[in-house]
């Protein structure tokens, strides 16, 4: 039986970044390609005011393993469809566990109630404290220190929902379930806002403090020679906003269509059995031969 889901949490979430992935790549590329462009720019302009003052021009490697074209499309085709797999992987197991622990709860509200609960803890609370970045946003220096912290991010917010469900049952039987989820919510956020106020931003490490000082920011600002002439302009903000926007869209439809799909086909499963008792019956019931009643006599 638990095959059945398996196989079927892992189609969905297959079938889920898939989905993302048509997404992103109508409404979020546009934007990764205006970052690009701008880091080429801004690189030019740099390298104009390196020579322009005898410097040496710093090196920028414009050489691609990959083209624009395959990464735009096979190397992030590829990439949702596996990180949906994964996700569709992940959420059936915790399907699996939580219906046994609950065999009363519909599939279809179960399936939805996980995922609203995947997409806020493993992606949307650690969005708002590390949003997702376009190109030409950050330091290379920083990506390893931005990873760390990122990964920190996410299973602080799983371990807080996690000690929010534990809450909630414990109080259940003695407030009500309204008012236990309420409070599990509220633990929830506490826990998360005391991370995110001890976590540092990206801004606040150390290349990006060196090169934008009290700014605390990882987005360019503009760039400026040395007698204070703005000769490029700083990052795009509706690029960024945009950029961000979609990222959470796309995630949104990868967690809506594993939520959907699957309570959909986790309904079929349940009510399979009760489909074949039926019908086991029908045919039992038509291949009885009939008794003829008893008829008063006289």
């Amino acid at each position: 039986m638990e095959f059945r889901y398996i196989y079927r949490g892992l189609g969905v979430g297959l079938l889920g970044g898939l989905l993302a992935f048509v997404f992103a790549r109508i409404f979020a590329e546009p934007f990764i390609q205006d970052a690009i462009d701008y880091e080429d720019g801004r690189h030019e302009a740099q390298e104009a005011l390196d020579a322009a003052a005898g410097l040496a021009a710093g090196a920028h490697d414009h050489g691609e393993v990959f083209s624009r074209s395959v990464q735009r499309n096979l190397g992030i085709g590829v990439g949702m469809a596996l990180f949906g797999l994964a996700m569709g992987g992940l959420f059936v197991v915790v399907y699996l566990i939580v219906s046994r622990r609950y065999p009363n709860i519909r599939p279809r509200v179960l399936a939805a109630l996980l995922a609203g609960a995947g997409f806020v803890g493993l992606y949307l609370v650690p969005f708002a404290k590390y949003p997702a970045n376009p190109p030409a946003i950050g330091h290379e220096e920083t990506i390893g220190a931005r990873s760390g912290l990122y990964v920190t991010m996410v299973a602080v917010s799983v371990v807080a929902l996690g000690l929010a469900v534990v809450v909630g049952r414990w109080l259940a039987d003695r407030v009500g379930t309204w008012n236990a989820s309420l409070l599990a919510a509220v633990v929830f956020l506490v826990l998360v806002g005391v991370a995110m106020a001890l976590l540092p931003d990206y801004g606040h490490l150390g290349s990006n403090r060196a090169e934008f000082g009290d700014f605390a920011t990882e987005t360019p600002q503009p760039l400026a020679a040395p007698d204070g002439t703005i000769v490029y302009p700083g990052f795009p903000a509706d690029v960024l906003f945009r950029f961000r926007f979609y990222s959470v869209v796309s995630q949104l439809v990868l967690w809506a269509t594993i939520a959907l799909a699957f309570g959909q086909l986790a309904e079929r499963i349940a009510a399979a059995p009760a489909r074949r008792q039926a019908q086991t019956a029908a045919a039992t019931g038509a291949d009885r031969p009939a008794v003829a009643e008893p008829t008063a006599a006289g």
